[in-house]
């Protein structure tokens, strides 16, 4: 049976539940490994070219969506659009990495093979949606200067998911051939 002690401000231990200064601790049993033990901060990985890769498309991605709103004409939704899912993508890899989960969960996931097809589906996603953009705000004279500043960070930021597309499937096929 798990037992709780409770620690109060001035650090002596009372064992009375109901007093709201007390802070609970919990102790794990010792046949129970805990899951958040391996979760550690992996700051290197952001040193590296797939690392600056994906902080320069988070980079790019706020500039895209900054000057895209707000959304006046069908093809700024659809960039829009893009450019909120991409960003939303990446920051969840990020996450993935700075915190190293791959490493934590264990899972039968081919990691590389699935953020490949993620960062190669938004290089052809947002290819498609600059064009859009650029195209349709290339023919409207006023209040266009922003939208076509998105499209244009558009073009990098599909050169910046292309990049990281090339890195991950070059390590996606060292990792086959071993």
């Amino acid at each position: 049976m798990m037992s709780e002690t409770v620690v109060t401000m001035d650090g002596s231990s009372n064992n009375a539940s109901n007093n709201p200064r007390q802070v609970p601790t919990v102790k794990t049993e010792p046949g129970q490994p805990n899951p958040l033990a391996s979760i550690r901060l992996n700051v290197p990985y952001f040193k590296s070219i797939p690392g600056i890769l994906k902080l320069v498309q988070l980079f790019f991605g706020i500039i895209c969506m900054s000057c895209a709103s707000p959304a006046r004409l069908g093809a700024t939704h659809w960039f829009l659009f893009v450019a909120v899912t991409a960003f939303i993508a990446t920051l969840l890899w990020c996450f993935i990495y700075f915190l190293s989960i791959r490493e934590a969960l264990k899972l039968p996931i081919n990691w590389i093979l699935s953020e490949l097809l993620n960062t190669g589906a938004f290089a052809v996603l947002y290819m498609i949606a600059f064009i859009a953009q650029l195209s349709a705000w290339s023919a409207i004279h006023h209040g266009a200067s922003s939208n076509i500043a998105a499209g244009v960070f558009g073009i990098f930021n599909t050169l910046a998911y292309a990049a990281g597309a090339y890195f991950l499937y070059v390590e996606w096929k060292s990792s086959n051939t071993q």
